[in-house]
């Protein structure tokens, strides 16, 4: 009896993809703004840098490549959906 064999993917990948799947889809319904990824985006980012009173719990190049993607994937939805930008404080 031959047993499927299945290459080996990282959790971490499968899991990025679903919540890039989600997001997009909150963007699409309009559940999410623009302004609202933009500030996911920077809470992100304060957490990777240790800025934020709970830095992101893993390894600092870690850290640095969730808080990359996450501006990718917020620079992207941004040019697709359009949107306001989150207000900046002055």
């Amino acid at each position: 009896m031959a047993s499927a064999h299945q290459p080996a993917v990282d959790s971490g990948d499968e899991s990025l993809i679903i919540l890039q799947s989600l997001l997009c889809l909150l963007r699409e319904k309009n559940v999410l703004s623009r302004a609202d990824l933009e500030e996911l985006s920077r809470k992100v980012e304060l957490r990777a840098t240790g800025a934020a009173d709970g830095p992101l719990p893993c390894c600092p190049d870690t850290a640095l490549a969730a808080s990359q993607d996450m501006q990718r994937v917020t620079s992207y939805l941004g040019r697709l959906y359009g949107g306001k930008h989150a207000r900046t404080a002055s």
